[in-house]
């Protein structure tokens, strides 16, 4: 008995320690140290007398940290032990309020008062939430004459149509409002737009329709459910099956919504599925799914809609929380998509499906995405299994079809998860059996057995296989007279003839070969003929073949065989997607170089190994020829419609490009203008590390060049704030740090909102290492953005704090650098007009006089001026700074700089005169007529002072 006491005295001590160490962490501001020492507290102390202090003193950190539904929980907690705690209902307040539930912040203000009449804390926030509540009582009572209004329109078939449309819209807008929705859910919007949509046949609507349960469902588990519960998930399916885009864009996009609001996801990249949630709700997560996996082969929906359900797929399968992947492996996900796979447009079968040019694949990058997310070896043999028996099903009915479905399913499996592919193609009997298919008299046999080749030498070892086993046989396919044929085994043979990469000492064919093969190529992407494929594979070649630079040139002077690359760019067509983007890749050099040591150099060649060259035509002035040329054609447009892809990798790609581009400051306009800069948001922030990185560069070269009310306007001016914030990274070079921090002074100088939204990516704190550097561009560009910051409030409150950064500006005023001079003292002439505080901070460096004289005897005119300024502000704030300054010689080089005769000076001469102005007016110094005498006489009054301070 003694030592179970003994024991819970030791947890009480322990649980009294953690929230010790949370306090301290809490008054130096360092909140997520609080919350894990309070959260230690809470574990430790579950029968603690203080228990509810620990849950109420984590919720104060959580308000700090703005994580607002955290905070409300907490204190929801700390309630239920001790109701009625004013503390906690004030903090619960404080969270309901943010989170706009504000009746429910009312109520618990309105208990505090009535415990409490004689709270005056309490008294302004009371009439504040007073107020909003009885306005939005009114408002829910407006909204809820208009919404009747609104749906005897929108739900009555026969009113007019004009009519219908427009109170459908407006259904949209209330749907995103929070009041509008819960005005619309007491009225049966989700029952009224199942029974509309069984009849309605106007898509608009339709589509508007969607949009409303998007917006009922956003962010609310709750409401998500209750929608699920009256249309059931099939509906969802339902919806989605049309062949209006517009339509399926909404479907999928409000079936992703779904999923967020039960999963605890947003539409942002930091956001994950939360674990409590998703357990849960985990019965409607595992039905969507399989609702999902069994539409994929369903043979009755149309291209497009099994588009969207793959796409679904691809989103969401890597996410560990909702464990997707290894489900798919267990349902016979993959035979599915194998199926989607095995499939021909041109092929058609008693059983065939719908599918767009995209199918295969968008196919492919789901059964790729599944296979990343196979992490261990177990895993990975059986999805490799489970492929092999689809293949093998095939097999056992060697028919024509099943030979020419199989064929293509492997193609497909060759362009996605690479090692599963050549797993099976090494398989005893597939290689013979695709080799035999290729030297068929059946034409479809023919052209998916050269496409199964081509894909099979994917890397430069398989190719020299190829080279052996292949390559007469696709010689062979070239001199066909059908033209499908021929530029099939075009681009194998382009492929085969690119082995040698990059280096231009390396040609697998004869000389001249190569051009030729560049030269048909060409002449295919002009003149493409009847099928509709034959400029798709033309790219495809092309994509091999570009890795030549003498190709490149000769690709780029053909202007019809560049706009033919980019009108089938802007078809959006997913499977041309990999040709006409590595084929623009090459054309501007966006690909990695090895980097060539000199020294690595000369021992290879005293060892006599081979050394890769580059050709002469690969010389920068070459390829930003090639890019102002691909710029003024037009290719933005293309690669803008390629971005829909889910193909991370084929994302970088298309970034590389458009950081090429953005690289020639001529071209930055025309990607701004076809709009370039949207689709690169989405590209910085989800992808490839790679892929990111060159996103994030191209749009640091547009904020940098061109008007960012202009390049980003609206939302996406905060938006562009985080990936450029991402790029002031150590490990990224100093251009791309440079160009980032460019980008972002431009940003900071346009208004309040832009550098709230700055300051929360803890831009102040990156800013500030910046100006430390060694590097004079990146200590320039640092200190310009920081000028432009401390227009903001809540800058100049943490220039104020207990740190270096008002010290480290007054430092950098002593710079040889101008521009960085200037920026540095135009930050402290702001500051110290507005802060008090900071006009005492400049007397922080041990060499603050040095600065002053730096200052005042600037040879810069604008230094000069933003000098005179600072000594003025400091005399307006505080007696006693100003008679600091004057106690030095300052004064004799003030009214030095009265005396000067210089126009371009002005400036920092009437403001001069504006310094010894108040300095008299402050009785400081007295006047005097002659100069010489005047620092006698500041001696004079000086003593006066201090006689009078002593009385």
């Amino acid at each position: 008995m003694v030592a179970a006491e003994t024991q819970a005295m030791a947890e009480v001590d322990e649980a009294t320690a953690f929230k010790e160490r949370g306090n301290a962490e809490f008054k130096i501001d360092c909140w997520e140290a609080a919350i894990k020492w309070y959260t230690k507290a809470i574990h430790a102390g579950e029968k603690h007398k203080d228990l509810p202090v620990f849950y109420k003193n984590r919720a104060a950190a959580y308000l700090k940290l703005e994580q607002y539904e955290e905070a409300h929980k907490d204190c929801t907690q700390s309630l239920e032990i001790c109701p009625n705690d004013p503390k906690a209902l004030f903090r619960r307040f404080q969270a309901f309020e943010a989170l706009e539930r504000f009746e429910e912040a009312y109520k618990d203000l309105r208990t505090i008062h009535t415990n409490d009449p004689n709270n005056k804390t309490i008294k302004p926030h009371l009439e504040r939430l007073h107020a909003i509540v009885q306005e939005r009582a009114r408002q829910r009572a407006q909204t809820s004459n208009k919404v009747t209004k609104m749906f005897e329109i929108a739900f009555d078939i026969g009113a007019p149509k004009d009519k219908r449309e427009q109170a459908m819209s407006n259904i949209v807008v209330l749907a995103r409002e929070p009041a509008g929705v819960e005005v619309m859910m007491k009225e049966g919007l989700v029952t009224r737009i199942g029974k509309l949509l069984k009849v309605e046949k106007n898509n608009d609507i339709i589509t508007n329709a969607i949009r409303a349960i998007d917006g009922v469902c956003l962010r609310s588990a709750e409401r998500t459910k209750q929608v699920i519960n009256e249309l059931g998930i099939p509906w969802f399916l339902q919806i989605l099956d049309c062949s209006v885009e517009e339509r399926v864009a909404a479907s999928q996009h409000c079936m992703q919504t779904v999923l967020n609001s039960i999963s605890g996801m947003e539409n942002k990249e930091e956001s994950k599925p939360i674990d409590a949630l998703v357990k849960e709700n985990q019965q409607i997560i595992e039905t969507l799914l399989t609702c999902l996996l069994y539409s994929v082969t369903d043979r009755t929906i149309t291209g497009m809609a099994r588009d969207s359900i793959m796409e679904l797929l691809i989103r969401n399968v890597h996410w560990k929380t909702l464990n997707w992947a290894e489900r798919l492996v267990e349902l016979k996900g993959l035979m599915r998509l194998m199926d989607v796979c095995s499939e021909l447009e041109e092929y058609k079968y008693e059983s065939a499906m719908n599918i767009t040019p995209s199918s295969r694949t968008i196919a492919t990058v789901c059964l790729s995405r599944i296979y990343e997310n196979m992490y261990y070896d177990q895993a990975r043999e059986r999805f490799t299994e489970q492929i092999a028996d689809f293949v093998k099903d095939k097999l056992l009915t060697p028919d024509h079809e099943s030979k020419v479905r199989v064929t293509v399913a492997i193609t497909s499996l060759l362009l996605g998860p690479l090692d599963v592919g050549n797993t099976i193609v090494s398989r005893e009997g597939v290689l013979q059996m695709i080799l035999v298919m290729a030297q068929s008299d059946n034409l479809l046999e023919q052209k998916v057995a050269c496409e199964c080749l081509i894909a099979a030498a994917s890397k430069k070892d398989k190719a020299k296989g190829l080279v052996q086993s292949g390559a007469e046989i696709l010689k062979k396919l070239y001199t066909s007279k059908n033209e499908e044929i021929r530029v099939r085994a075009l681009v194998g043979l382009c492929k085969i003839g690119s082995s040698g990469g990059l280096d231009a000492s390396i040609r697998p064919f004869a000389d001249g070969s190569t051009k030729k093969l560049a030269e048909a190529c060409r002449r295919f992407l002009v003149k493409p003929g009847k099928d509709k494929d034959i400029r798709k594979f033309a790219a495809e070649g092309l994509a091999y073949l570009t890795l030549d630079a003498e190709v490149k040139e000769k690709l780029v002077e053909d202007r019809p065989a560049i706009q033919g690359l980019i009108e089938l760019a802007k078809t959006g067509d997913q499977s041309a997607l990999y040709g006409v983007v590595t084929t623009l890749v090459n054309l501007v050099n966006a690909y990695d170089k090895q980097e060539l040591v000199p020294e690595l150099v000369e021992l290879a060649k005293f060892a006599k190994h081979h050394i890769p060259e580059e050709h002469e035509l690969d010389d920068p002035d070459f390829v930003s020829a090639r890019i102002v040329i691909l710029a003024n054609e037009g290719v933005t447009s293309g690669l803008v419609a390629l971005c829909k892809t889910e193909s991370d990798n084929s994302k970088e790609m298309i970034a590389r490009v458009f950081n090429a581009l953005c690289s020639e400051q001529e071209a930055r306009g025309k990607v701004v203008q076809q709009g370039g800069a949207k689709v690169l948001l989405p590209l910085s922030l989800n992808g490839t590390a790679n892929g990111k990185r060159h996103a994030a560069q191209a749009l640091s070269r547009i904020g940098i060049t061109i008007n960012p009310e202009v390049a980003f306007p609206g939302q996406r001016n905060l938006e562009v704030i985080r990936p450029l914030m991402n790029q002031l990274h150590p490990d990224y070079t100093s251009l791309e740090n440079f160009e980032a921090l460019m980008a972002l002074c431009n940003l900071a100088s346009m208004n309040e909102s832009t550098r709230q939204r700055i300051l929360k990516e803890q831009g102040m704190v990156k800013f500030e290492s910046y100006m430390g550097e060694d590097h004079m561009m990146l200590r320039r560009a640092a200190t310009q953005v920081m000028c432009n910051m401390v227009q903001s409030p809540d800058a100049v409150k943490l220039c104020e704090k207990e740190n270096d950064r008002v010290k480290m500006l007054a430092l950098l005023c002593e710079e040889e650098d101008e521009d960085t001079a200037l920026a540095a003292s135009g930050a402290l002439a702001y500051l110290t007009s507005v802060s008090e505080r900071c006009c005492e901070k400049m007397f922080e460096p041990i060499a603050w006089l040095d600065v002053f004289h730096t200052l005042v005897a600037n040879p810069s005119a604008g230094v000069q001026h933003r000098g005179t300024v600072i000594i003025r502000n400091i005399i307006k704030t505080n007696k006693q700074l100003a008679s600091k300054l004057f106690d030095t010689d300052l004064l004799q080089m003030l009214y030095g700089v009265t005396q000067l005769n210089d126009e371009k000076r002005a400036k920092a001469i009437e403001c001069a005169q504006e310094c010894l102005k108040l300095a008299e007016e402050y009785r400081l110094i007295q006047e005097n007529a002659d100069a010489d005498m005047a620092p006698d006489v500041f001696k004079q009054q000086e003593s006066a002072s201090i006689e009078e301070i002593d009385n």
